[in-house]
């Protein structure tokens, strides 16, 4: 790690994930490298090897980030003084996903990979954004649905996180991939990232 003053660090490795994330509206994991990212930021390529050994490294810390607006999404719903119901409870939760399909997207990956190449002290702060996000779905669950028993509300999240991991594939199927489906003869119908996140909690809080 650069051994300069927390404000640069910090500075500079924000530069570095916010050239992998312009990247990464238009290219995918595999096609972005190095060079490529050092092409978008303000330095060169070997001062990224100060902040970040390894491409995994740099999503991994997107991957964080995405986490940490998520987070910011699911604090405001904890905090809002309303009251709702369980469909409206599903409403706010899928329309913060919906605006989180970057998050979706780098759930939808390799993640293993993605960690293995990743040294422990980066992927011990991407699971901390991680934890957070469970605990503000277990919080929100306490709050809305307190008629719900301790095991039903760990049993809604830990079917709805891994569920999450396959929402985007689902709802944001490429041209190739439909003339493929239709090559093979598999219906396919199109459902948002909102209507796939809504009808899955609908299922899980109406139990």
């Amino acid at each position: 790690m650069f051994k300069g003053t927390p404000e640069i660090v910090a500075q500079r490795r924000e530069e570095i994930v916010n050239a992998c994330e312009k990247l990464y509206q238009t290219k995918s994991f595999k096609e972005i490298n190095l060079k490529e990212i050092g092409e978008v930021t303000s330095f060169s390529r070997p001062t990224i090897y100060n902040y970040f050994h390894t491409k995994e490294e740099i999503f991994l810390a997107l991957f964080e980030r995405e986490y940490d607006r998520w987070n910011a999404e699911l604090e405001t719903i904890l905090n809002s003084d309303q009251s709702c119901t369980r469909k409206q409870l599903a409403d706010k939760i899928a329309g913060s996903l919906e605006r989180r399909a970057q998050l979706l997207r780098l759930l939808s990956m390799n993640n293993f990979d993605m960690e293995e190449n990743s040294r422990e002290e980066m992927l011990a702060s991407f699971k901390r954004a991680y934890g957070r996000s469970l605990d503000l779905f277990r919080s929100i669950l306490d709050k809305y649905c307190p008629e719900m028993s301790a095991e039903e509300a760990k049993a809604v999240m830990y079917v709805f996180f891994p569920f999450m991991f396959g929402i985007y594939p689902y709802a944001e199927v490429t041209e190739k991939q439909k003339k493929a489906m239709e090559d093979a003869e598999v219906e396919y119908i199109y459902h948002s990232i909102y209507e796939i996140t809504y009808n899955c909690l609908i299922g899980l809080l109406d139990k």
